[in-house]
């Protein structure tokens, strides 16, 4: 993860960026002139880590472009390439197969796979439960946050055993460190915050994919993220709205509030974002928001930004106040549609900073101590369907 040399690093960043020198701030975080005095991230080795002040900081920092749009000869690269692209992943070299294809899927398991479109490729992992026979289940899309990778994220949030238990499938897309150097979902660059462009057409074609694939049903889709992936989550219910039943946004950020490096790092310390950015959207997807109020990575502000871009928020929501098992207070406010059903969720947890709510040990960035977020996403999501 990121250690506390990098966090000094992301903290002399942004006092380059608030000083206006761009070009110093973006050399540092490159590994440029001077960069060779920090740390660098190292990889997750498994335990968890939970709210330091560099937890993630360095989420909006990547300068690693993405491909552009593959032409007919990068589409039809090697194998090989794949292999790397999943030994980044990984952090090892695996045999892995050509684009586009997967593992022959098996009821209770993990299996792999790549997906690619005009827009680029990404690996991936699905879980199948065991009570899956081909019938039309459910589906839940993960999206991971900064420094994670699928594995992680399934174990921090225990989504496959959830899904076991409840039986729903889950896909896990992976940010490779060929797209971003952090593994951070691109949530603050314009060509990754539009429908038909990007990162959002990759993922909402990989989800299509296994829809088809597996014969899962269209009217049950729901994506949810934690930061860089919660903020992506948010953006995918901006663009492709028909595809997603309902959103779940944890510790994220308002679609399109970001187009650069520096309005990344304001909109992460809770700055006003600039005229025009992520004011005026209002998408219909149901949501459910969960934010610690003691987050030091990404401001609390973000999470009201977030509610205020969905179509429910309404004058007065139903307030409650209570506290999890594990002795986690939190505060909860809904917004219910016409029908009395509820439509936006926000989640305050007291006292609880970067992390997933209820989340295993066995994952980074998780809080124990609850409430249990995945457990709430889930009967949120499952109240929902496309009509």
């Amino acid at each position: 993860m990121i250690d506390a040399t990098l966090s000094k690093r992301m903290e002399e960043a942004t006092r380059l960026t608030r000083a206006g020198k761009l070009a110093e701030a973006m050399a540092l975080l490159q590994g440029g002139p001077g960069a060779e005095e920090h740390a660098t991230a190292t990889p997750f080795e498994g335990g968890n880590v939970y709210e330091s002040t560099c937890a993630l900081k360095g989420e909006a920092f990547s300068t690693v472009e993405p491909d552009p749009a593959p032409s007919a000869a990068r589409r039809s690269r090697s194998t090989a390439g794949w292999r790397n692209q999943w030994a980044s992943y990984q952090g090892g070299a695996t045999p892995m197969q050509a684009p586009g294809s997967v593992e022959a899927p098996s009821p209770g398991a993990f299996t792999r796979g790549h997906f690619s479109n005009r827009a680029g490729a990404r690996a991936y992992k699905l879980f199948l439960p065991s009570g899956y026979h081909g019938q039309a289940l459910p589906l839940v899309v993960m999206l991971h946050g900064c420094t994670q990778n699928p594995d992680d994220f399934a174990a921090g949030t225990r989504m496959n055993q959830l899904a076991e238990a409840q039986t729903f499938c889950v896909l896990y897309p992976a940010q490779p460190t060929s797209a971003n150097s952090s593994k951070c979902w691109n949530w603050f660059k314009a060509e990754d915050q539009q429908r038909d462009g990007g990162e959002p057409e990759i993922l909402a074609g990989m989800t299509r994919e296994i829809l088809h694939a597996h014969k899962l049903d269209a009217t049950r889709v729901y994506v949810a993220g934690l930061s860089a992936g919660g903020a992506m989550a948010t953006t995918l219910a901006m663009t492709y709205p028909e595809l997603f039943a309902a959103v779940g946004v944890h510790s994220g950020l308002p679609h399109g509030v970001a187009k650069s490096l520096p309005d990344a790092l304001a909109a992460m310390q809770g700055g006003t974002p600039a005229r025009g950015q992520g004011s005026r959207l209002a998408s219909r997807v149901p949501a459910i928001i969960f934010h610690g109020d003691r987050d030091s990575t990404v401001h609390l502000s973000n999470a009201e930004r977030v509610a205020a871009q969905y179509a429910a928020v309404t004058a007065r929501g139903e307030v409650d106040k209570g506290q999890s098992a594990g002795g986690r207070g939190y505060t909860r406010t809904v917004h219910r549609g016409g029908k009395d059903e509820a439509r936006l969720e926000q989640w305050r947890l007291h006292g609880a900073g970067h992390a997933w709510a209820g989340g295993s040990s066995q994952g980074s960035y998780t809080d124990p101590e609850g409430p249990d977020a995945s457990r709430e996403m889930l009967r949120f999501f499952m109240q929902h369907q496309q009509e």
